[in-house]
């Protein structure tokens, strides 16, 4: 219920600026404890620019949210981890810039820009690697709030391409009622007999890939760009 709460108040205070301040107030221990978990240290008002990052990246998160992106809190916390992320990115890249210049004309230009180029090329992998276990860190508190977890995906995930596309039929369905996404994840349950009523699929084989839906449309309708590009549901996308 106080996810219901926060989610309702967000949605009405989005296009008032005295109150989004009044939420900032309210909440800047919480956008603390999201720099921290990136930065990896305590942080403090005043003093670090990350913080600074993180009450710009709040306030992205209360004017771009609807109830579709999940639970607030969870969206915010990613915004807030990707622009502190994005800003460690970028002065890191600033300070490796300037050096650049310092091969200009020299005879060996060609192998040691080629050598930058490799380690810039491995630093942007690294971001990804890095975009990406902070996704599955984010799922995995997302979906720990309906009781699953990744040994237990990795149990129901379907095997095979009938059940794959069984499975399919039913996320697609769901996907295409907004009004339903909005049922599951604001009240936390499924509609299987509208889902059976809608799609053929039995219900005994909804039962058995519930966890998977319901992990399948928390990726696809959250914030998680990174890992979306993994989730294969009957060979839809």
């Amino acid at each position: 219920m106080q996810f219901f709460a926060i989610n309702e108040r967000v949605k009405k205070i989005k296009d008032n600026e005295e109150e989004i301040n009044k939420l900032v107030e309210e909440y800047k221990p919480f956008i603390a404890s999201c720099v921290e978990r990136v930065a990896g240290r305590y942080v403090n008002y005043g003093e670090d620019d990350e913080l600074s990052i993180g009450l710009i990246a709040f306030v992205e998160a209360v004017k771009s949210y609807n109830i579709f992106r999940g639970n607030f809190l969870s969206f915010a916390r990613n915004v807030i981890k990707r622009r502190v992320i994005d800003y460690y990115r970028k002065e890191k890249k600033h300070g490796k810039v300037v050096p650049l210049t310092d091969y200009y004309g020299s005879d060996e230009s060609e192998e040691k820009d080629l050598s930058i180029n490799k380690s810039i090329q491995k630093y942007s992998d690294d971001m990804l690697n890095e975009y990406r276990r902070l996704e599955i860190q984010e799922l995995k508190e997302e979906l720990g709030l309906w009781g699953i977890t990744f040994m237990e995906l990795v149990k129901v995930s379907p095997k095979h391409d009938r059940t794959r596309k069984a499975y399919g039929k039913a996320i697609r369905f769901l996907l295409s009622r907004p009004d339903l996404i909005d049922e599951i994840k604001s009240k936390r349950y499924l509609p299987m007999a509208e889902i059976e009523r809608n799609t053929g699929v039995p219900r005994k084989t909804l039962e058995r890939a519930r966890k998977y839906i319901i992990t399948v449309i928390t990726i696809v309708t959250g914030d998680y760009r990174y890992i979306r590009e993994y989730v294969d549901w009957g060979g839809c996308r």
